[in-house]
C-alpha cells in the first residue's frame, strides 16, 4: 500500500532533485523576518547577561520528560529569553549570509519564526509574540484575549495550551531550505523541527520548568489564527511549557 507518506519519502530523494535556486544563482531569501512598521518591540534580557540552566547535563537528560501539568506560577522575562535563546538564539551573523545559531540546521538555513501564545509571563500582556532572533527581541503579534481558546482549539482541543505559560509556535518559512536543497528541503524541514523542540526540553528542565511537544493540530485552523497562508508559511511544531505543577 503505498500513500502520501511514501510518495513524499520517493520524491525527495536525489534522484529526483533538480537543479536548486542557490546553484541557479538566485538570490537567497531573508535570515528572518523583520518587525512591521510601527510594530510594538520587547527588548529582553541579553543571552550574556543570563545565569539560568548551569546544571548537570546527565541530571537535565536523566529528567527530561514531557510535562503536562503546569502549576499557575509566572515565568520570568529571563526564563523566557533562556528558553528562546536555547532553542533559536542566533550566536554569530556570518558573512555568507547566514545566521549561526544554538541548534543545528540543514546547511544553516534555520528556516523557523518562532511565535509565542503568552499566558503567564511577567512584564508581558497575554497574547501572541514573534522572537526576532538577531536581535534577540519579540514582536507584538495579537493581544486579543479569545487567542488561547482558539490555539487550543486548533491544537485538537488540548488544554495544556491554555493552562501552560507559554507555548511555543514554530513556523517554517519553506523557501528558506527549498533556494538550497530544493525538494528534499522540506525534509530537512521537520528534521530542522525536531533538535529545536528537544533544546526547548532541555533548557526547560534546567530550570524547573516542563515542555510537551504536540504534533497535532488543525493545519488550516492555527495557521489561519496566525495570519499565515500555510504554503509558504505554515505551522510546522507546537510546544508547551511552563512550571512543573
Amino acid at each position: 500500500m503505498r500513500g502520501i507518506g511514501k510518495e513524499f519519502m520517493e520524491k525527495t530523494r536525489y534522484k529526483y532533485l533538480e537543479k536548486s535556486d542557490q546553484r541557479k544563482g538566485l538570490p537567497q531569501p531573508p535570515l528572518e523576518l523583520g518587525p512591521e512598521e510601527g510594530q510594538r518591540i520587547i527588548h529582553l534580557p541579553a543571552p550574556k547577561d543570563l545565569v539560568l540552566g548551569h546544571v548537570d547535563l546527565r541530571e537535565v537528560l536523566e529528567n527530561r520528560r514531557s510535562v503536562r501539568t503546569y502549576s499557575e506560577q509566572s515565568l520570568t522575562l529571563e526564563e523566557l529569553s533562556w528558553l528562546l535563546w536555547s532553542c533559536q538564539g542566533v550566536k554569530e551573523v556570518i558573512s555568507r549570509p547566514a545566521t549561526l545559531r544554538t541548534v543545528p540546521s540543514a546547511g544553516a538555513r534555520h528556516p523557523f519564526e518562532t511565535y509565542l501564545l503568552v499566558n503567564r509571563v511577567e512584564e508581558l500582556k497575554l497574547g501572541l509574540y514573534r522572537f526576532l532572533a538577531i536581535d534577540h527581541k519579540l514582536a507584538v503579534i495579537n493581544l486579543e484575549e479569545s487567542l488561547a481558546d482558539r490555539v487550543a482549539e486548533a491544537c485538537y482541543k488540548q488544554n495544556i495550551v491554555k493552562t501552560c505559560a507559554v507555548t511555543f509556535i514554530f513556523t517554517a518559512m519553506a523557501y528558506r531550505s527549498y533556494w538550497r536543497y530544493g525538494e528534499r528541503g522540506y525534509r530537512y524541514m521537520h528534521i530542522d523541527a525536531g533538535h529545536a523542540c528537544q533544546n526547548l526540553y532541555l533548557a526547560a528542565e534546567a530550570i524547573g520548568c516542563g515542555a510537551c511537544a504536540i504534533g497535532a493540530f488543525y493545519d488550516e485552523e492555527i495557521n489561519y489564527i496566525l495570519g499565515l497562508e500555510g504554503a509558504d508559511q505554515f505551522v510546522i511544531y507546537v510546544a508547551t511549557t511552563g512550571k512543573k505543577a
